[in-house]
C-alpha cells in the first residue's frame, strides 16, 4: 500500500511553501473577482497572461471547443451559449429539455463528439426532473442549427430518480477508441448506493456515441449489475480527462470533509465510497457514517489524496507544446480554495504539487486545454467568468 501520510505530508509542504511565498503572484494590474481581468504573472516554470474571453455568465459550469475556434459554455441555470473565440459574440441557444436547476442540478457538462465536422453532434448533460420533482443525471446529444438545438435525442437517463439536488457528478469525455465516459455522482441523501452494481449512482460509465452499451464494458452479461457501469465506488466525479497518448482516464472525485481524490480508474474496479473513505464527516468531523476503513483488501487506493482540501471540479491534461514544461501535468480545479493546482506525477505517485491562482479569480468550475494550446477556466459566480490562459516570455 503507498504511504499516503507521506504523500499527504508533502502536499501539505508544498502548499504551504506556496502560501509563503506564492509563485504565481499577480501583477500589480490585476482586478477583482467578476471584473474583466488582462494581467501577467509568474509561475514556478512559465509566465502566464489571463485575460477575459467572456463574463457576465451565472454559474457557468463547462466549456466546450468547436472546431472554427468558438466556444459551447453551459450555465447551471439551464442555459448554453455559444461564444465567439475572442468572445465578442455570444448567442443563446434554444432546443434544450426541460431542466430542474436546484442547488447542485441544473445545465452540467457539454462535449463535442471527436468527429463533429462530420456528424456535427454535441453532448450535454443535465439533471432531469420526474413529475414529482425527483432528478436523475441524463444525457442528451444534439445538433446546432443557427441559434437553436436540432435533432435533439436523449441518450441515456440515470436508472433511479431521487432527491436532494446534489452529487450529479456529470463530467464527460472520449476514449481514444471514440467511446464516452459519463460520471454520476452518489446524488448525496444515501451514499451506499455507490456500492450498489445495480444503481447507477457513484459510478463511471462507458457508452458508445450513441448511447448504448459497449460489448466489452466489464459488468455486460451479469444479472446483477448495471451494464453502463465502468468503475464504481465514486463519491462525485467533477473531473474527467483521457491522456491521449495512452488513453488512461484520469479522474477527481469530490469527496466530503477531507477525501477529495485523484484517481485511475481502470475497468470493473470499486474505488470505494463510502465503505472506504479518507474523509470525515461535516457535522462531527469524526470518522464519515457508514465508513469501515480508509484502506481495505478489494478496494482500489486512490492514486493520491489532496490535502489540504481541494473540493475539485475541472481537470485538464497539459499536452500542448505552448506549456512546454507543463506537459503531461494535470491541473486540477478548486472550488472553496479558489485555486487549481499544477500537479507532477510519475506513474506511480505526485511528485509535485504548484498552488496557481489562489483567491484570485473566485471558484474553480472548470479548467479545460484547448485546441490552440491555452488554458481555459470557468470561474462559479453568479457574475461568473470564461478566462483564458497563455503562456508568455519571461521578460
Amino acid at each position: 500500500m503507498r504511504n499516503y501520510l507521506l504523500l499527504g505530508i508533502l502536499g501539505v509542504s508544498l502548499l504551504a511553501f506556496q502560501a509563503c511565498g506564492d509563485a504565481s503572484s499577480p501583477s500589480s494590474d490585476e482586478q477583482a473577482v467578476g471584473s474583466n481581468v488582462n494581467s501577467e504573472r509568474n509561475t514556478e516554470y512559465h509566465r502566464v497572461r489571463v485575460s477575459t474571453v467572456a463574463s457576465g455568465l451565472e454559474n457557468p459550469w463547462a466549456v466546450a471547443f468547436l472546431p472554427d475556434g468558438s466556444m459551447l459554455v453551459t450555465e447551471k441555470p439551464g442555459r448554453l451559449n455559444h461564444i465567439s473565440a475572442d468572445g465578442s459574440e455570444r448567442r443563446t441557444l434554444d432546443g434544450l429539455p426541460r431542466i430542474h436547476a436546484f442547488r447542485q442540478g441544473g445545465l452540467l457538462d457539454v462535449s463535442v463528439h471527436p468527429s463533429y465536422e462530420e456528424n456535427g453532434w454535441i453532448y450535454i448533460t443535465y439533471s432531469k426532473p420526474n413529475e414529482a420533482e425527483e432528478t436523475a443525471t441524463a444525457l442528451i446529444r444534439a445538433r446546432i442549427y443557427g441559434d437553436s438545438l436540432v435533432d435533439v435525442e436523449e441518450l441515456f437517463v440515470q436508472d433511479r430518480f431521487s432527491q436532494p439536488g446534489r452529487h450529479y457528478g456529470s463530467r464527460l469525455a472520449w476514449t481514444n477508441e471514440g467511446h464516452l465516459l459519463m460520471s454520476v455522482g452518489d446524488r448525496g441523501a444515501n451514499p451506499p448506493r455507490a456500492q450498489d452494481l445495480m444503481d447507477h449512482a457513484g459510478t463511471l460509465l462507458r457508452l458508445n456515441y450513441d448511447g448504448t452499451v459497449p460489448s466489452d464494458n466489464p459488468f455486460v452479461g451479469r444479472s446483477d449489475a448495471r451494464p453502463e457501469i465502468f468503475s464504481y465506488g465514486h463519491r462525485n466525479i467533477q473531473g474527467l480527462v483521457v491522456d491521449p497518448e495512452t488513453n488512461e482516464i484520469w479522474v477527481t472525485d469530490h469527496g466530503p470533509r477531507g477525501g477529495d481524490l485523484l484517481n485511475r480508474p481502470q475497468a470493473g474496479r470499486n474505488y470505494g465510497w463510502p465503505t472506504v473513505t479518507q474523509g470525515f464527516d461535516y457535522r462531527t468531523e469524526g470518522p464519515y457514517p457508514g465508513s469501515e476503513a480508509r484502506a481495505m483488501e478489494g478496494i482500489e487506493d486512490p492514486f493520491f489524496e489532496f490535502l489540504p482540501t481541494l473540493a475539485p471540479s475541472g481537470l485538464a491534461l497539459i499536452t500542448h507544446e505552448s506549456f512546454s514544461n507543463w506537459q503531461g501535468n494535470l491541473l486540477a480545479g478548486g472550488l472553496r480554495p479558489q485555486r487549481i493546482l499544477r500537479v507532477l506525477k510519475s506513474d506511480s505517485e505526485v511528485l509535485h504539487l504548484e498552488e496557481l491562482f489562489t483567491q484570485s479569480f473566485g471558484r474553480i468550475r472548470d479548467v479545460r486545454q484547448g485546441p490552440d494550446g491555452h488554458v481555459y477556466i470557468l470561474t462559479d459566480e453568479s457574475n461568473g467568468s470564461l478566462l483564458r490562459v497563455e503562456a508568455v516570455p519571461r521578460s
